[in-house]
């Protein structure tokens, strides 16, 4: 019978040990799944902008079609804002993207008539619209890095985070955050 007690203690500790990994792997996993989820708000949301800035262009060439570098350099900024795979990428593209998207509304304020117009007044809401709601997807994707890198880095989740595969993540972070502090603004 004396056996028994240090088996029982050794069986506890082994139990709670197990649990301690169990509890932490799965919370592991559903921060990794959120911030993976809150990644693809942001690239819905990026995606969307992008499908409005044709548009928009278009509305603006019509009155002010000798503005043709600006015109280009938002279609290379649309491309840019598609083809990035990550928060690195997509960081520098929302620079890019946004000084387009002034240079075209400084096109824009030269053109009353433009202004006056429904079709652009329409598309300039979608877009402020559509902004708010990647802003807004940035701080949501931030947040679950923030929760996702701090469970990985305390202790003793430190020890086992790294062994069962999971790293950290990079924040989507803006270079020029004046750049993007608000959206583009328009003045009639």
């Amino acid at each position: 019978m004396e056996w028994l007690i240090p088996v029982l203690i050794v069986v506890a500790i082994v139990a709670v040990i197990a649990i301690y990994f169990w509890v932490t792997y799965n919370s592991l996993v559903s921060l990794v799944v959120r911030v993976e989820e809150a990644w693809s708000d942001i690239t819905v949301q990026l995606k969307r902008r992008a499908d409005l800035i044709p548009n928009l262009i278009e509305a603006v060439k019509g009155y002010a079609a000798h503005e043709r570098g600006v015109f280009e350099n938002v279609t290379k900024a649309r491309a840019e804002t598609l083809s990035a795979t990550g928060p690195v990428q997509a960081s520098a593209a929302e620079n890019h993207m946004q000084q387009a998207l002034r240079s075209v509304f400084a096109v824009a304020e030269a053109y009353p008539q433009l202004q006056a117009s429904q079709n652009y007044l329409q598309l300039q809401s979608e877009l402020v619209d559509t902004e708010d709601k990647i802003q807004a997807s940035r701080r949501f994707f931030n947040g679950g890095v923030r929760e996702l890198n701090t469970k990985i880095k305390i202790f003793p989740n430190n020890l086992i985070a790294r062994q069962l595969g999971f790293t950290e993540r990079e924040f989507f972070e803006v270079a020029d955050g004046a750049a993007i502090a608000e959206p583009p603004r328009v003045q009639f």
